[in-house]
């Protein structure tokens, strides 16, 4: 039998409503959905734990660093009792002083020999010197006047010892001002000459038969009166470096403290380590 004919499927017409279709409230709304993204855009976690924990640990090495430190220096200052060395300006002997007006100036000839006595007071301990830059001046304020330079080759004091130092300068046909070497001239006469010192030097300590570090000092000796050297008096000479390095616990720790110290906190392995912490 021939199949009936099929009808047409009618359209919708437009706002036509379902009657069997669910019933939706006014003004909801599904939820949206979470898009999703590929692994790469997932965002990183927070490690803000690991760097805290990191810093916090090397805060505390590094004081338990410097409470070590702290210990071992004031043993060593108990055991050993350790003193700065003393410099004393023994003499200064002019040997020639001459003051010549040319022509086209006045120039100076001058040769001095200065002898320095150092002390190492300590008895359980030895002191390295290294080379020493002595200068020798005349003069105080705008007469001051250079009369040489020389260096002594470095030395060692044994515990409780002294060592005297013999410092030979000369200037030859030096120029000078016609007021300045006048004056120079009358007070080397009058013997009323003021004489300054001025040693730059490096210092170690050896302790037990150990080297500790060197450290850099300046020995000065100004305005010293030939007549009080004549009259058998010994200047002391001021040892100067950094104000707060100046005690012998001190001096110690900046000698040691180098070799120790400075590898690990150094800058540059610092920016490594801290470059290297994800804080993000």
């Amino acid at each position: 039998m021939p199949e009936p004919p099929l009808k047409p499927v009618l359209q919708k017409p437009p706002g036509y409503k379902d009657p069997s279709a669910p019933a939706v409230k006014p003004g909801f709304r599904p939820p949206p959905r979470k898009p999703v993204l590929p692994p790469s855009f997932h965002p990183k976690k927070r490690r803000g734990g690991c760097c805290r924990v990191c810093c916090c640990c090397f805060c505390i090495f590094f004081l338990i660093l410097i409470l070590l430190l702290l210990i071992c220096g004031a043993v060593f200052y108990l055991w050993f009792d350790p003193k700065l060395p003393g410099f004393h300006v023994q003499s200064v002997r002019i040997s020639r002083f001459n003051v010549t007006n040319k022509p086209d100036g006045t120039y100076l000839d001058a040769q001095t020999t200065t002898r320095l006595e150092v002390k190492n007071p300590n008895a359980k301990m030895t002191y390295y010197y290294g080379n020493t830059e002595v200068d020798v001046s005349v003069g105080e304020g705008g007469d001051e006047t250079e009369l040489g330079t020389t260096t002594v080759h470095g030395f060692t004091m044994g515990k409780q010892n002294t060592t005297s130092l013999k410092v030979e300068t000369k200037v030859i046909n030096k120029l000078v001002d016609d007021g300045v070497g006048t004056r120079l001239q009358a007070r080397y006469r009058s013997k009323s000459l003021r004489v300054s010192v001025e040693a730059r030097t490096k210092i170690g300590l050896g302790v037990a038969g150990l080297k500790i570090g060197m450290v850099g000092v300046t020995v000065k000796c100004d305005g010293i009166a030939l007549k009080r050297l004549d009259g058998g008096d010994m200047p002391k000479c001021v040892i100067n470096m950094l104000k707060w390095a100046q005690h012998p616990l001190i001096l110690f720790t900046c000698m040691k403290a180098p070799q120790r110290v400075e590898s690990l906190i150094d800058e540059t392995i610092l920016q490594h380590f801290v470059s290297t912490l994800d804080c993000s």
